[in-house]
């Protein structure tokens, strides 16, 4: 196994890791709208939430030498199901091959936000 952690991506805020390679396989964990820099939340709204949730897993699958074509299953939770049509106005412009995904709502998410996605990738 191999531990991935990309400076382009926010730290882990906890006793976990940003991804791991198991054999030709990246497992992320959930990232959400957390500047890399400021360590701040951006935006307040979901459109801009999920840009910055994908902005961050693009540099933890750029990290792991692979990319968003390669993304086999995606797992999004979101604090409220009525931003599920925006949400996924953001998603679709990332994911074009279509993974396969589960989204749910969640009682609450790190944080306040509104979003976290994590995904399984082939490297």
């Amino acid at each position: 196994m191999k531990r991935i952690t990309s400076d382009k991506a926010p730290a882990a805020i906890g006793p976990y890791s940003q991804a791991y390679i198991s054999g030709s396989m990246l497992y992320t964990s959930g990232q959400i709208p957390i500047c890399p820099v400021s360590g701040e939340v951006v935006g307040d709204e979901i459109s801009a939430q999920a840009e910055q949730v994908f902005k961050n897993i693009a540099a933890v699958l750029e990290e792991a030498g692979t990319t968003f074509e390669n993304v086999v299953k995606t797992t999004c939770f979101l604090a409220d199901m009525g931003d599920f049509a925006k949400f996924n106005a953001v998603y679709e412009k990332y994911f074009t091959g279509k993974p396969a995904r589960s989204c749910v709502a969640v009682a609450g998410l790190p944080k306040g936000v509104l979003c976290e996605v994590e995904l399984i990738a082939e490297v």
